[in-house]
């Protein structure tokens, strides 16, 4: 019966394992979305300080046109930010161009810069857009995707906001005034002057617009695609529940209702999010609309009631736009600064939050102490190592005794051949007799396995760890080993990239797999013969399978099992230096008697 359900149970992990492909994040070469998981220069650090909230921009701009007269180029305004560059289109006012100026596609110094806006007409477009909403059946003119808008401004940077302006011919007098901080928050105040000599009423929005479908990188272990945080609550949804909403009448996967929040399209390390204002009754929807090549994959957010302007007066509105990387302490400071509320969550921490941000923060910190986070993670697993060692401790030395009642254990099966229940009852027995837990060296892996899920999170989602390098061939931290055994890990000018990518197994896969059958060794004692030629198979499985996530932690489950082989080693020589002690006493005690009794 043991050899049978240890063979089940190797089967299913051999199943688990395989299946491990579909639930971790695949670290493709070239990625076809815009956000690739593999990119080059680490993060710029965040400036220090405080971020103060963005002063509304003044409303001006040029005289207003008594028409709107369509032109052929409507012109751009440039964005030119220490961060990240692109340009605002006069046409329709959209956010429809941004790279980011310090991390690239590629490690490959000469690979292009990250794109995460793109104007129509380019393969992945992707955009922003603000504007007003009339009530159904009104004749009002009101700027759209066509609307050809004028500004004397030609740059926005830091330290010089711009604005643009539109009159619709009835007497509304549209302008936008846009500011940019010196990361990736674009503060917009929206202005309408009314002169109609009727009062009008009109609804602002603010829109994230993407037109082609998002390869999704990340797996089941990062979410990718729409989110929100409305009345304090994160909603999560995928691209397909956006496709499948469009079948209702709204076309809306989702939508809920509340004061402030925000609302955007994440991928795995970037965020374009459109924040409302957070006094300010808003309704946030996620939409597809289908048609054109991918169809329109839309997350929006606005006013809940259409806001009253009186004749002769004028209303402004404020919202923000983020476009930028997902810098964890960035993100931090925007939450806590500009009350954006749990904008940090836009970073998937996960159910295990309360131990992933921590464990990310200590990380980040020991990297600013050591300057590489290859050493930084190598030292947490060491401190993470030293808190668990009284537990460790005790589990280790059940298991030493374990290993003292090997030969005792192996005797009662030998006696039993052939009855497995009189096997068990008597090997059970003799546990109880001596007290041992054969449980017991479980309990350091039930309490590691959380540990090293939560860093497999944090070396997975956060930018700080894209593209970090360790030392040697390890260039990036959070891709897998780049070495294969196939060409003797690069010795042989042959490229095994025809292979399935399962098999190409590493350095430090191998590395990894040595010191799981070094642990192997010090626990299959207490094995028979049949469970431990099947238990041989392990290291090789978990070398292959195991192998292909990232480098980073691959070199945490290395060290941590050679630092827990060393502590097995040191509570071994502990114990048997107590046994030798003991039974040195015993003999002397035994030896003494017999003198005393002879005299």
């Amino acid at each position: 019966m043991d050899i049978k359900r240890i063979i089940v149970a190797t089967c299913l992990s051999a199943a688990i394992l395989i299946g491990f492909d579909y639930f971790v994040p695949q670290h493709a070469k070239d990625d076809v979305e815009t956000p690739s998981s593999s990119q080059t220069q680490p993060a710029k650090p965040a400036p220090s300080g405080k971020i103060s909230a963005l002063p509304a921009p003044v409303p001006g701009g040029p005289p207003a046109n008594a028409t709107d007269m369509p032109r052929k180029d409507a012109g751009k305004i440039a964005i030119e930010g220490p961060d990240a560059t692109g340009a605002i289109s006069l046409r329709g006012a959209r956010f429809d161009s941004l790279v980011l100026t310090h991390y690239r596609e590629t490690l490959d110094k000469d690979s292009p810069l990250v794109r995460l806006l793109e104007p129509q007409g380019g393969p992945q477009p992707s955009f922003v857009e603000i504007g007003w909403q009339a009530p159904a059946g009104s004749t009002i003119r009101l700027p759209d995707a066509d609307t050809d808008w004028t500004s004397s401004d030609t740059v926005l940077s830091p330290d010089h906001p711009v604005t643009m302006q539109w009159n619709n011919g009835q007497g509304l007098v549209f302008r936008i005034a846009i500011r940019l901080d010196r990361r990736y928050l674009f503060a917009v105040t929206q202005t309408v002057q009314n002169d109609s000599g009727q009062p009008v009423a009109l609804t602002p929005f603010q829109r994230v617009e993407r037109d082609y479908k998002p390869v999704e990188t990340g797996g089941m272990i990062v979410h990718e695609g729409p989110l929100s945080v409305m009345n304090d609550r994160l909603d999560e949804e995928t691209y397909k529940t956006m496709r499948k909403g469009a079948t209702k009448p709204d076309n809306a996967a989702w939508s809920a209702q509340g004061v402030g929040g925000w609302a955007g399209l994440t991928d795995r390390y970037w965020l374009t999010a459109v924040i409302p204002d957070q006094k300010a009754a808003v309704t946030a929807q996620y939409r597809y609309i289908p048609g054109r090549t991918d169809g329109a994959y839309i997350v929006d957010t606005r006013s809940s009631q259409p806001i009253q302007i009186a004749t002769g007066s004028a209303v402004q509105t404020a919202s923000m736009v983020f476009v930028g990387a997902k810098e964890v302490n960035l993100l931090d400071q925007y939450t806590n600064d500009l009350h954006i509320p749990y904008f940090y969550k836009a970073v998937d921490f996960g159910w295990f939050a309360f131990l992933t941000r921590p464990m990310f923060h200590i990380l980040h910190w020991l990297y600013s102490h050591v300057g590489n986070f290859g050493i930084a993670l190598l030292i947490l697993t060491l401190i993470i190592k030293l808190i668990l060692y009284p537990l460790a401790t005790k589990s280790f030395a059940s298991m030493a005794r374990m290993r003292t009642l090997a030969p005792r254990i192996q005797a009662i099966r030998e006696h039993n051949k052939g009855d497995q229940m009189a096997q068990n009852q008597q090997i059970m027995a003799l546990y109880k007799e001596e007290g041992v837990n054969p449980a017991g060296g479980c309990l350091p892996l039930l309490v590691q396995a959380p540990v090293a899920f939560c860093l497999y999170k944090v070396l997975n989602i956060t930018i700080e760890m894209r593209q970090a390098p360790f030392y040697g061939w390890i260039r990036d931290l959070s891709a897998p080993d780049p070495t294969t055994i196939f060409n003797l890990f690069g010795l042989l000018p042959f490229n095994p990239s025809f292979l399935p990518e399962m098999l190409h197994v590493g350095v430090w896969p191998i590395l990894f797999g040595i010191t799981i059958w070094l642990m192997q060794r010090q626990s299959m004692v207490s094995m028979d013969p049949a469970q431990q030629k099947i238990m041989q198979f392990m290291p090789v499985i978990y070398t292959i399978f195991l192998g292909r996530l990232s480098a980073g932690i691959v070199i945490y489950y290395t060290w941590n099992n050679v630092l827990s082989y060393g502590q097995q080693k040191l509570i071994q020589m502990q114990i048997d230096r107590g046994q030798k002690g003991g039974s040195a006493g015993k003999n002397d005690g035994g030896k003494g008697g017999k003198a005393v009794g002879k005299s």
